[in-house]
């Protein structure tokens, strides 16, 4: 009879053990999942842990363009270095430059956006951004043939019929509604559509940023040229969910390094 008792007694163990086991092994599932988009080692949420997605626009040299199919630009080259910083493999994805933000803010598709952005109130209202890395202004460009010179620059571009492209969602865009409000504006998709519909006389100016006109100028549209320069004194940022604070920290502490030893001034030397 006492037997009988100690294997009940054993087999109820038994019984209770199994059953932890399986409530731990539950437990264990769920907080995988829970976990599966955070990075083992740090405190912020990764599209796909060791991995830094990072959503680009790659029609905007010398900051972001496809050469060959591979991505190249100081955006490029900023982006790898901060991934590095992070322990981390830099995966850039293509997006148009005005999905990016929303698509930062809705934690989707890229775990930061990296793109020629500069700061502003209304764009701050969408994503959180880092320290910024880089400063640029704006200039605007027709082509030598044109009847718009510096001399006459304001008052030939603020006229009606006179056509001007932008890059949708850019301060260049920004600018030329709130300074040349007879203007026509004509938003592109991206930079280079902007020059070449300019080159196909289908508007008269092209107005984007300083470096991203000197790049299109030198190399592709010598038969252009700069009738202003705008010191705007844009900073360029990185772009981070409002949700990943701890990421957007994680980007200002690498920035910081990559600031003291050097490596942003030799990019920009490269680039610019």
């Amino acid at each position: 009879m006492k037997f009988k008792k100690i294997s009940a007694m054993v087999a109820a163990v038994c019984l209770v053990g199994v059953v932890g086991l399986a409530g731990c092994s539950q437990g264990g599932s769920a907080d995988k999942a829970a976990d599966a988009g955070k990075d083992a080692a740090a405190p912020y949420t990764l599209q796909t842990p060791g991995t830094l997605t990072i959503a680009t626009s790659p029609d905007f040299p010398p900051f972001e363009n496809l050469v060959n199919g591979e991505y190249v630009g100081l955006d490029i080259e900023v982006g790898k270095a901060i991934a590095k910083k992070l322990g981390l493999e830099p995966k850039f994805v293509s997006l148009q430059f005005d999905a990016i933000l929303p698509a930062i803010s809705a934690g989707t598709k890229a775990d930061v956006g990296i793109s020629g952005f500069t700061v502003d109130p209304e764009r701050e209202k969408q994503v959180d951004f880092s320290t910024p890395y880089y400063t640029d202004d704006l200039s605007v460009a027709v082509l030598k043939s044109s009847s718009i010179t510096s001399d006459n620059a304001d008052a030939e571009l603020n006229k009606e019929g006179v056509k001007i492209a932008v890059q949708s969602g850019t301060s260049g865009e920004s600018y030329v509604k709130e300074h040349y409000p007879n203007a026509t504006v004509v938003p592109y998709g991206n930079s280079n559509d902007c020059f070449a519909a300019m080159e196909a006389a289908q508007v008269n100016a092209v107005c984007t940023n300083y470096a991203v006109v000197g790049k299109m100028l030198s190399e592709a549209y010598t038969d252009a040229q700069v009738v202003k320069s705008v010191p705007t004194g844009e900073d360029y940022a990185v772009a981070a969910s409002k949700d990943n604070p701890e990421l957007t920290k994680a980007v200002n502490n690498a920035l910081k390094e990559l600031k003291a030893d050097g490596t942003i001034d030799a990019l920009l030397k490269q680039y610019l």
